[in-house]
């Protein structure tokens, strides 16, 4: 069953609709609330809220856009909220340079070494933890969800070059934390 169809169901009362959604989604979902949140248990939490919240609103739900790019926001909205409101974050001000997730990423994806990808994914996600929510979301949404900036901008109800200095400062911080300040790869 597609997204199309299960929207309508869940639109009609039916909650198999929802069901569907969730289990289609669900593991993703709280893949990308844990990046932002840097706790299972949080983004287990976060993802339930996120489903609750849409059922609630789906009535609002536009039909002709696609549903997985709508939830995954969604996610992270609720994960930036929880965290704004627990503090979950540790602020650092430092200065740093851009690129570093790309290329960690790209260290990571083409890691064939099973131990060396752990030990890089954990640095990475220790790097995420330590960067402010709002600097968590703009990592996310670009690189996890694989925004473009235009749409980000649209998203977060900014200017484009606010989101490419979002994106800079959080690139920069994470370099930092990473400890590649001085590697310009």
């Amino acid at each position: 069953m597609d997204d199309c169809l299960a929207v309508h169901r869940l639109k009609k009362g039916d909650m198999g609709g929802l069901e569907i959604l969730i289990a289609r989604y669900q593991a993703k979902a709280v893949r990308t609330a844990f990046l932002i949140t840097h706790d299972q248990s949080l983004a287990e939490d976060v993802v339930q809220e996120t489903f609750i919240r849409i059922y609630h609103r789906i009535c609002f739900y536009d039909d002709m856009r696609p549903f997985e790019p709508y939830l995954l926001r969604s996610v992270v909205h609720t994960a930036l909220n929880v965290m704004e409101k627990t503090a979950h974050w540790t602020s650092l001000d430092e200065e740093i340079e851009p690129d570093a997730v790309a290329n960690l990423l790209q260290r990571a994806s083409a890691t064939e070494d099973m131990v060396e990808f752990a030990q890089l994914k954990e640095e990475i996600y220790s790097a995420l933890g330590k960067l402010s929510p709002r600097q968590r979301q703009v990592i996310v949404q670009r690189y996890y969800l694989e925004m473009s900036e235009k749409e980000m901008a649209e998203e977060l109800s900014v200017a484009p070059g606010t989101v490419k200095w979002l994106l800079n400062g959080a690139r920069q911080r994470l370099r930092m934390l990473m400890g590649m300040e001085g590697n310009k790869q």
